[in-house]
């Protein structure tokens, strides 16, 4: 299909900032700051889309699957920057979120524009990553045409993968053959075809919802508490001990000896002293129950 980029939202001049050069600085900050003002309610609206590709990545998840992220630019580095993340917030296996961007690991801090015009990239870059029938392939594609995502969602599809497409612009009929279409039209860009501004924005709020929202499912926080975090360094320690702290009737630092005693993992130390068990034990339960605390301590006041 022939597309006219001209015709595209995210490439249309903004009428409020036509003369944005003539303006003074406080103006520009704030022709800026009305229009990432918008976002929200336009990415609101896509909620019913968002969470079908949660449910996707939920299931995915638990029979052994994964999500991956593709894209070029901001995009891709959005995915990566979102995949990177839930390891150390949620302890998660590192493998659970992968990001995949045209020009690989160069792409990431350099730009290398010409990588996304290359489709044939895109089945190579995934293969090497080891795509299989059953992960949720995320395509992140501002203006819903680039080659490299499009094929690489194509790939996808083909050997069995559920397929979502994030784009913000009017979903166009390439589109229709994916399993999910996520479609932010946020309208023209402060400055003309500037996607790093609101569409990256958009793009980033919206795999915030996909993972954590993910996460959440997969049991990995107990009311809105990081239960599943693991202690790497001070910072974490000190919020694994308040945590065991709140949910317990310890004292600060007898959470801390808790948490000492189970190797650092805020939930297993948590489940010790609720059962009164030691850490193997807490450990079998955490398998037991898919590693929901709420099955295994019920409630507890926050």
């Amino acid at each position: 299909m022939k597309i006219n980029h001209s015709e595209l939202t995210t490439e249309k001049q903004n009428p409020h900032t036509m003369d944005i050069d003539n303006f003074s600085t406080i103006e520009i900050l704030e022709v800026i700051n009305r229009e990432d003002s918008l976002i929200a309610a336009v990415v609101k609206k896509a909620i019913p889309e968002i969470e079908k590709v949660v449910e996707y990545a939920v299931r995915a998840l638990k029979n052994g699957n994964r999500i991956i992220y593709i894209g070029a630019g901001t995009s891709g580095r959005l995915g990566i920057l979102d995949a990177s993340e839930i390891p150390p917030t949620f302890s998660a296996p590192r493998e659970w979120f992968t990001g995949v961007i045209a020009g690989g690991a160069e792409a990431v801090f350099r730009s290398v524009e010409s990588a996304e015009d290359l489709p044939k990239d895109a089945e190579r870059d995934l293969d090497g990553i080891g795509i299989k029938k059953g992960d949720v392939l995320i395509g992140i594609a501002s203006s819903g045409t680039t080659p490299y995502v499009i094929a690489g969602l194509k790939y996808a599809k083909q050997i069995g993968c559920c397929t979502a497409f994030l784009i913000c612009n009017p979903a166009l009929l390439e589109s229709e053959k994916f399993d999910v279409i996520i479609s932010v039209d946020l309208g023209p860009e402060i400055i003309t075809g500037s996607t790093r501004m609101k569409a990256g924005t958009a793009t980033k709020l919206i795999l915030n919802m996909i993972s954590t929202t993910t996460m959440v499912k997969m049991g990995k926080v107990y009311g809105n508490l990081m239960v599943d975090l693991q202690v790497w360094n001070e910072k974490l320690r000190d919020r694994g001990t308040r945590i065991i702290e709140n949910l317990t009737d310890l004292n600060y630092k007898e959470a801390g000896k808790v948490l000492k005693k189970s190797g650092g993992s805020v939930k297993t130390a948590l489940i010790m002293v609720n059962k009164s068990c030691s850490k193997k034990v807490a450990k079998e339960l955490i398998k037991e129950y898919d590693g929901n605390l709420r099955g295994i301590i019920g409630d507890i006041s926050i």
